[in-house]
């Protein structure tokens, strides 16, 4: 609930109040001209930056690795982006922290720290926070036993390799060889 008040609430007033004191020193068009300079500027730089990050998860992917940490500053990009669209001098500052690299990877990291990356088959989920949605660890359907570790994992999170082969025999194999059930009885 505090995280909405302050952005709801809180932060249009400070960027207004804001917004008045620059414009009572430099002037109302200068103040409107300067918000406008800060989006254009700010929208080349999420071009560059964002087809940079994609580029760089698209290599990772390609390598067969997963791209946790360009997913995540692609998620600190378009953060970014939305501030710097957003009027005001605040939002435009923190607007660009998120599209500067150096801080962006910092964000990046720090988000990666709060956050359970998991990955199978090509696919890749986050999940922020210790807790989902359904209590501490847990499905909409109760605890997963014994398949919480996902992937090829014993409880240790050691990797568990071995080979198998289908034994078991169809209906339509057995038929084509005239092994029927009704035939043996007979």
């Amino acid at each position: 609930m505090g995280v909405f008040l302050f952005l709801f609430i809180v932060m249009p007033i400070v960027e207004m109040t804001i917004l008045i004191k620059v414009g009572t020193l430099i002037g109302a068009l200068n103040t409107v001209g300067l918000v406008l300079l800060t989006a254009v500027i700010g929208a080349a730089l999420l071009r560059q930056q964002g087809l940079a990050t994609l580029l760089k998860a698209n290599q990772r992917l390609n390598s067969g690795e997963l791209p946790a940490r360009e997913v995540a500053e692609g998620l600190i990009l378009a953060v970014g982006g939305a501030l710097l669209l957003t009027p005001g001098f605040v939002t435009d500052t923190i607007g660009f922290l998120c599209l500067i690299p150096g801080s962006r990877h910092w964000l990046a990291a720090q988000a990666l720290k709060r956050m359970v990356v998991a990955g199978q088959g090509g696919s890749f989920t986050f999940t922020a926070g210790q807790r989902g949605p359904f209590g501490d660890g847990e499905s909409p359907f109760g605890r997963q036993r014994p398949f919480d570790r996902q992937g090829p994992f014993d409880r240790n999170g050691d990797i568990i390799e071995g080979e198998y082969r289908d034994e078991t025999e169809h209906d339509h194999q057995r038929l084509d060889r005239g092994d029927d059930d009704s035939e043996q009885k007979k």
